[in-house]
């Protein structure tokens, strides 16, 4: 493969790996070096509690690796705000996004001839899967009939968190008020020319996810990404109010026809019955709603960059914000490119 004319960015989510960091690294150097004019290789480290980020000052130092751009999370955070704290400190024309104990990096290069070729977004599902719990298989099944079911988007085929996202798909997420929730199914969804690739490769590991934490990341995705849960309740309102006019008219047909009703017994337990049941049902999508949002206004910043460094040798070229202009214009003054912002 010839060497292409533009500038690539890999953003590559680490926690916990410092063992595995030169490693995997080097490999990530060696694969992109020589099929692009420029790139830089961004790690997010995401709160790492090992030696993870001692590790990464080694790779950035005088001996290290080119084109390291560092940035160390205070604390945890999912795997998609990492990802994205990666993809908005970006610099490049397109932006790769891995996973580097699922995706196999060595598959970027087949991406990237459709992406030069006109796609704005190019995904890569890797039909080899790490063997998770049957629990963790069990709700993660559920989870993705519900999210195709409202929103029409299969995420494990279509939208699988390998891609590469050309600068405008950056853009167009930035401006999304929730760009780190969106990042994960606005690239599908946007109206975007785009392809998916299918490739075979053994995962790094195998080890189980959080269930809880996968649950939970599920429900935000559904609530902040689709109307239909509120759908749902307009539904059950809607779906209320006939039940409890067709149980009405019942009741007065009983009076009229019947003789032998006890006086209000059975209309007034079949009302109460009925009608908390579908309160119930109610209250509860409401409640998510309702928990969502007041976890938009409570908890602050999705994350905070801790530390910030990059590699003492870079071979890529600095690229700021100038617009060449014509003697007759005003020229702005330039502003870095590369900024942190805040979810």
């Amino acid at each position: 493969m010839q060497t292409l004319q533009i500038f690539l960015s890999v953003v590559l989510v680490v926690r916990n790996q410092s063992h595995d960091l030169g490693k995997l690294l080097e490999k990530a150097t060696k694969t992109i070096q020589d099929i692009v004019k420029d790139y830089e290789l961004i790690v997010v480290d995401n709160g790492s509690e090992d030696e993870s980020i001692d590790v990464l000052k080694q790779l950035t130092g005088v001996n290290g690796l080119p084109n390291l751009q560092i940035f160390a999370l205070t604390k945890e955070v999912e795997t998609d705000t990492a990802f994205w704290v990666g993809c908005e400190n970006s610099l490049g024309d397109y932006v790769a996004v891995i996973d580097p104990l699922i995706d196999d990096i060595s598959f970027i290069p087949k991406m990237l001839e459709k992406s030069v070729i006109g796609c704005d977004v190019v995904f890569a599902n890797n039909l080899n899967k790490p063997k998770y719990r049957f629990s963790y298989r069990l709700a993660y099944t559920a989870f993705q009939i519900a999210y195709k079911f409202f929103n029409r988007i299969d995420l494990a085929n279509e939208a699988p968190s390998f891609r590469i996202l050309s600068k405008r798909v950056i853009n167009f997420i930035l401006q999304h008020p929730q760009p780190s929730v969106t990042y994960r199914h606005l690239p599908a969804s946007g109206g975007f020319t785009r392809a998916n690739l299918d490739y075979t490769s053994e995962p790094a590991s195998q080890s189980a996810k959080r269930l809880g934490d996968s649950i939970q990341r599920g429900m935000r995705l559904i609530v902040s990404t689709t109307q239909a849960p509120m759908r749902l309740v307009t539904t059950l309102s809607l779906f209320g109010a006939g039940a409890n006019l067709i149980y009405s008219m019942y009741v007065v047909a009983i009076g009229i026809f019947k003789a032998d009703v006890a006086p209000g017994w059975i209309s007034l337990s079949l009302q109460q019955s009925g009608m908390f049941f579908l309160i119930s049902l109610v209250l509860l999508v409401l409640g998510e709603y309702i928990l969502h949002m007041a976890s938009l206004s409570n908890e602050g910043p999705k994350y905070h960059i801790a530390q910030e460094f990059n590699s003492s040798t870079l071979t890529r070229n600095e690229k700021l914000n100038i617009e060449e202009t014509t003697q007759y214009q005003h020229i702005e003054d330039a502003q870095p490119v590369r900024e942190s912002h805040e979810q």
